[in-house]
């Protein structure tokens, strides 16, 4: 049974084999609906319905990520584990300070370059103790000028 509420998402695909193979190991779970030029997942680990579909040009989320929070370090261990055991390449970034907060997550990208990633929330920082840019930030600082006065790579990362 589900749970609601859930985010609505929808993706243009450039190849949706390779996109249902990417998800499903993402995931963990099959999609529950596959129709021609379209996939469906409801997954367990997120409030969310992910709809995927052929037809249209594939923008691969240019300066874009999605995320699915979990509750503790554990969870995104075993999400890390279950995912690498799948074969997908992930970027692990624990204990990194980023956007006010302090985190251990990891990233995938799908096959359209979509980046994803599972974190936890492990605290928050406040601007007093917020020291050397770290992890995620370190991307922003490369691609702008950031103000000194400003917050870690607001807006780019954080969730």
């Amino acid at each position: 049974m589900s749970t609601y509420p859930k985010i609505h998402l929808s993706f243009a695909v450039s190849d949706l084999e390779s996109s249902i193979t990417f998800y499903t190991k993402f995931f963990g779970e099959d999609p529950v609906k596959i129709k021609p030029g379209y996939a469906k997942f409801l997954p367990s680990a997120a409030p969310l319905n992910l709809a995927l579909h052929t037809g249209a040009k594939a923008d691969g989320g240019a300066g874009h990520h999605m995320g699915i929070q979990v509750e503790d370090r554990e969870t995104v261990l075993n999400h890390l584990q279950r995912i690498k055991t799948a074969g997908l390449m992930t970027d692990e970034e624990m204990n990194v300070d980023c956007c006010h907060a302090n985190q251990d997550k990891f990233w995938v990208k799908d096959p359209d370059g979509r980046e994803w990633e599972i974190y936890v929330l492990n605290r928050d920082i406040d601007e007093q103790d917020h020291g050397k840019v770290t992890g995620c930030c370190e991307e922003a600082e490369k691609v702008a000028v950031v103000d000194e006065s400003a917050s870690c790579c607001e807006p780019t990362c954080c969730n």
